[in-house]
């Protein structure tokens, strides 16, 4: 069976976090020091990283340890090959 994972927004903060790290390289003389931005997108790189592992960690807990099998459903009708000609 097929579980989908709850929505997050950990990836969403996750890049806001990475594009802190970039602007902390690039962004020299730009409002703040650039190792602020560093700072700042370090602290939301790894703050979304933690939410996406223990999402991850409690969605996989929440799976049914054993499932019930099913057989596969019989077809509702049978295909056949075209007529010969």
């Amino acid at each position: 069976m097929v579980y989908t994972p709850s929505p997050s927004w950990g990836p969403a903060f996750f890049a806001i976090g990475a594009l802190g790290l970039v602007c902390g390289i690039y962004a020299a003389g730009f409002i703040f020091a650039p190792f602020i931005y560093a700072i700042i997108g370090a602290i939301f790189a790894l703050a979304a990283f933690r939410n996406l592992i223990r999402g991850a960690i409690r969605e996989y807990f929440r799976l049914p340890r054993k499932q019930h099998v099913r057989g596969a459903p019989l077809p509702i009708e049978t295909i056949s090959a075209p007529p010969k000609r």
